[in-house]
This record gives C-alpha cells, structure tokens and sequence, in this order.
C-alpha cells in the first residue's frame, strides 16, 4: 500500500545537509510509490527546496516563522505537531541528529506514537516496514517493524545512500503559517566553534587522536593528515579528558557517533565507549605502538608502530598521490 511520508530536512550554515537527502532516501522505500513532502523550518530559499525535490521529494513545506529561525525545542515541536495534524501522513522521518534526538520522542509522546530511533537500514518485507538499528553499544543490531500508528523513525547519517540527484524533477513548494506560543525558552544568538571546516558527523574521512597523541601539539599532526585527505579530525574521549582537544571532537558513546567511508585511529586504545562511536565505519585503519590494543581487533588495517613516525609519511604519500 502507498504511504504518505513527511520529512524533516536540516540546514546548516545556509546549506541543506546531507542526512535531508539521506531521509527522503529512506522515505522513498517507505513510501512504496506514495508521496513524500519534505519540511523546512525558518525562512529559505528557492534552491534549497529546489534540492530536496531534485533528490526525490515530491512536496516542499515551508514554514516560515521568526521563532523557528533558531532551533528550540518548543518552537519545533509546535510547529511540526501542526504540520503533521495538516498532512495527516502515515510516517514521520527525521534525521538522528542533536535536534532529532531531542524534539522526535516529545513528538512521539504527544501523538502516543512509537519511535524507531539511530536506523542504519531500511527495507520493505510484503507489506511491513523493517527499520535495522543498533544495539548493545554497536555490539548487535535489531530489526523493528512498527505494527500500528506512525511510521516514525530517526535516521542515522551516511547510512542509507541518498538518490541520484535529478535535476529535471518537479514539485510542489508551499508555504504555511503556523502559531506558536507560550515559548519556555527564546534563543537571541548561536555562537559556533570554529572548526576546520569539515562537519565531523559527515565526514567521509575522518583521523582521530586518542591519548597516544599525546599533546596539542601533537593533533598538529592529524590535522596534517586529514587535510592531505580532505577530512576532517576526531579524538577519543581520553585526548578530550587530558585537554589535547576539545570536546566538540569526541566520538563515542558520550561524543559524536560517526560513519565514515576511512576511519583512521592514531594512538587510540580502542575502548569500548569510543568503539561504540566508530565500529561502524566502512573501512577502519588503526595505527598503534601497542600490538595488543583492542583497536586492532576491529580495524581491517593495522599498523604496529609510532604515529609520529608512521603519519609523516602518509601524508607524504598522499601528497604525491594528489599531485600525479
């Protein structure tokens, strides 16, 4: 049966991110031929809704409202509660990001809905939904079906592939109004870190440091070598917790989950906090003096050695790759 999917697109820095794609993707399977109506938030441009019709939405909403130029969790929840009651759609798919993760289940608990949350995986058996999800850490994965009610599931990024884009589809943007009252809380200005210009939790490549780094100075290094890939830099939460870096780089359990194509671990012990941010990368490539380090158990390269030794040289290598 076709289904009506609505999803929730996300910009950053003026730009869509790719999990909106990534969203309507997994839509698109749930949707079996029905239709999908993407949403934005806040005041935006034509080529933005342009994009999310190109990649496969058949519908762009628009909600244009001064309270929804930043994100707080009372604006957006009121403002989807009135789209979702307008479209009345059989699912709801967001991605699993930080204002996912915070508005998705006030919605669900609102609507009395379930919510299948951090989806790797999606696919059709007959007439049921199969939503694939991790479990214990990373260690397993669960697939879940939603027997009644909503379709409403958050979506991990640089999971599920987003379509090609074409540029000869159409499609229909409206604009609409909506209330919006009674805020708890009014946000008057987001200062940003500034960062290497690489989103973390996007990122294709990503070289990350752990305590084997052992200084600031050291992450110098890192820096060298993701640029020469054009990539982007993580850290453990040991290098965190000693001041190598900031926090804003952590991955794992408590820091960012990420899911690069190459995952390059210098000087990273592999514990399990920090694997359950990581183990999901497609390629891992672990660089450690200590061959009994547990990293080693998951990566598919290793190399036993000092990485202040062994990344000079790959970024040399990589120089030259990229010259010839």
């Amino acid at each position: 049966m076709m289904k009506k999917i609505v999803t929730v697109a996300e910009i950053k820095n003026g730009e869509l991110r790719n999990i909106s794609f990534e969203t309507i993707a997994a839509a698109k399977i749930a949707a079996n031929g029905g239709e999908v109506v993407s949403v934005l938030l806040g005041e935006q441009e034509k080529g933005i809704t342009d994009a999310l019709i190109q990649y496969g939405a058949d519908r762009v909403i628009i909600v244009n409202h001064p309270q929804l130029a930043l994100y707080t969790t009372d604006a957006y929840q009121q403002a989807l509660l009135q789209i979702i009651e307008l479209e009345n759609p059989d699912g709801i798919f967001m991605g699993h990001t930080g204002n996912a993760k915070d508005v998705a289940p006030r919605i669900a608990m609102k609507l009395q809905s379930g919510l299948v949350s951090d989806v790797i995986a999606i696919e059709k058996n007959g007439e049921d939904v199969l939503f694939t999800r991790p479990i214990y850490s990373g260690k397993a994965f669960e697939k879940k079906k939603i027997n009644n009610g909503l379709l409403f599931a958050t979506i991990r990024p640089n999971n599920i592939a987003s379509l090609e884009k074409d540029e000869s589809r159409s499609g229909e943007v409206t604009s609409i109004n909506v209330e919006i009252k009674d805020l708890r809380t009014i946000i008057k200005e987001v200062v940003r870190k500034t960062t290497s210009g690489v989103d973390l939790s996007e990122a294709k490549i990503i070289v990350s440091g752990g305590r084997g780094v052992k200084s600031k100075e050291g992450f110098k290094v890192l820096q060298e070598l993701a640029d020469a890939l054009g990539g982007a830099v993580g850290a453990s939460r040991g290098a965190c917790d000693a001041d190598y870096c900031d926090y804003s780089m952590q991955i794992g359990q408590t820091g960012k989950v990420v899911t690069p194509d190459l995952y390059i671990a210098c000087g990273i012990s592999g514990a399990i906090q920090h694997v359950a941010g990581m183990s999901n990368s497609k390629v891992i490539v672990a660089i450690n003096k200590d061959p009994e380090a547990n990293i080693f158990s998951i990566a598919d390269y290793g190399i036993v050695g000092d990485l202040f030794e062994v990344v000079p040289l790959l970024v040399e290598e990589f120089k030259l790759v990229a010259l010839h």
